[in-house]
């Protein structure tokens, strides 16, 4: 049965020649944290796991504790493993997330609860702490900055090598335990829970020593090893569909096996298909219809031009901020868009959660265009800042160079500073939750405890 939260206890008065106390920014975290939107909207999330869980079944973690250890742990940038210890360990902390004298919930029961709140859930409590800001008058919404910037994906360096290997290494897994389900008396050939793991990899390491070698005797030696790769991975698939074939009429108790099956079976054979194109046939495989996790398979190939990161694996993701320091609006792209498609849909964004549009905006040159620049002045917008990428005009030069673009260029530029501390503290960096929607909940935590912090800091400041 969920629970809102344990009987109130003040763990500072029963220790009081100690004079425990929150420090600023966590007292003011703590004041937001009490409102009722925030906790409702995590306990409706918390109810879908199972029917009638508000009223019946065994006690749970309360909500109260749950929403505010999430905070925590993104507010310090921990893993699971270490806000269960740290949080523990620490009366303060103990204090700040209601836990009282009870016993932290563990890691496990975190991440349970964490992947239950959906990525539309996050970015409705997102908006909510926005226009708590602006009640708070943190913001006023009077000039929009906007960028963009890439959540690295907790992946390896993508190779087809490595990818067969995989692939080949967790089909052959999961068939191992389908052999209880299944019984070893099926394979009277012996091949239907043949594991072939050790082959894959020492396939795998050939081929990354023939790419150390060059010459034409290195690439004819790696399209070798590559097709018996491939006839290893193709074998493999022949065997997790019969596997699943089999599984099928044993009912509930193999159902989660099929689930595998049915998620990286159809995975490995587009690597199968894009290591064929690619190594065998010379084909340039778009990016876009590549594989590069077998595990994080939204993940995306992303040039961008940055030096010292060419190429970049992840998601890409764009930034509205307002002046305050507050991140309006995120939204998780798939792919590489161009970046000029963002700004309309932004403006709209600010003008519903304001009320008006702003007086500035401003980005940087690949968000600029004349159509951009129309739509954003028929919105309302008084000072548009988007310097114009090539050669320019001379009356285009003396536009750019007024002294309220300048001032504008400058605000802009601190959309870099702003993305720079969101990744240094944890805010944006490496992903590091799994699961189809993990990127879309790892950035709206990250963003919804950077802007509660900002707001908190901006009150505390005042006080």
């Amino acid at each position: 049965m969920i629970r809102d939260r344990y009987e109130p206890l003040d763990l500072f008065a029963l220790v009081p020649q100690l004079r425990l106390a929150f420090e600023p920014e966590l007292a003011g975290l703590d004041a937001l944290l009490d409102g009722d939107a925030l906790f409702r909207a995590v306990k409706g999330e918390m109810a879908r796991r199972a029917p009638g869980s508000l009223t019946r079944g065994r006690r749970s973690t309360p909500v109260a504790v749950v929403l505010r250890m999430l905070v925590v742990r993104r507010l310090y940038d921990w893993s699971y493993a270490e806000t269960e210890r740290f949080v523990g360990d620490s009366l303060v902390l103990r204090q700040f997330c209601r836990l009282a004298l009870e016993r932290a919930p563990d890691d496990t029961t975190l991440i349970r609860w964490a992947g239950l709140v959906r990525p539309a859930t996050l970015e409705a409590l997102h908006e909510h702490i926005v226009a708590l800001a602006r009640d708070l008058r943190v913001t006023r919404g009077r000039k929009l900055r906007t960028d963009g910037t890439v959540v690295a994906a907790a992946i390896r360096y993508p190779r087809d090598s490595t990818l067969l290997a995989d692939g080949v290494r967790v089909l052959g897994r999961a068939a191992r335990r389908a052999k209880a389900l299944v019984g070893a008396a099926a394979d009277a050939a012996g091949a239907l829970f043949r594991d072939r793991t050790r082959g894959a990899k020492r396939l795998a390491r050939c081929v990354l020593e023939t790419v150390r070698q060059r010459g034409a005797a290195a690439a004819a030696a790696r399209r070798t090893v590559y097709r018996r790769l491939l006839a290893v991975a193709r074998a493999t698939l022949r065997q997790a569909a019969a596997v699943r074939a089999r599984l099928a009429t044993t009912g509930r108790s193999g159902q989660r096996l099929v689930r595998q099956f049915d998620r990286f079976a159809p995975l490995v054979e587009r690597v199968v298909a894009q290591t064929t194109r690619r190594v065998l046939r010379g084909e340039a495989v778009p990016a876009h219809e590549k594989v590069l996790s077998l595990f994080a398979p939204r993940t995306a190939l992303i040039r961008r031009g940055k030096a010292g990161q060419e190429t970049e694996f992840g998601r890409m993701v764009w930034l509205d901020e307002v002046d305050g320091g507050i991140l309006s609006r995120y939204a998780v792209l798939a792919g590489n868009p161009p970046d000029d498609q963002h700004l309309v849909p932004g403006l709209a964004h600010h003008r519903r959660l304001f009320g008006r549009p702003p007086d500035l905006v401003a980005a940087d040159r690949g968000v600029h265009s004349p159509a951009n620049e129309q739509a954003a002045a028929q919105m309302g917008v008084r000072r548009v800042a988007l310097p114009q990428p090539g050669r320019r005009a001379p009356e285009r030069r003396r536009h750019e160079r007024q002294r309220w673009f300048r001032r504008a260029m400058r605000f802009r530029a601190g959309a870099e500073g702003r993305i720079s501390v969101c990744k240094r503290r944890g805010y944006l960096g490496r992903c590091r939750d799994r699961g189809e929607d993990a990127t879309e909940r790892w950035v709206g935590w990250g963003l919804l405890t950077a802007n509660l912090s900002t707001v908190a800091r901006a009150v505390a400041a005042r006080s």
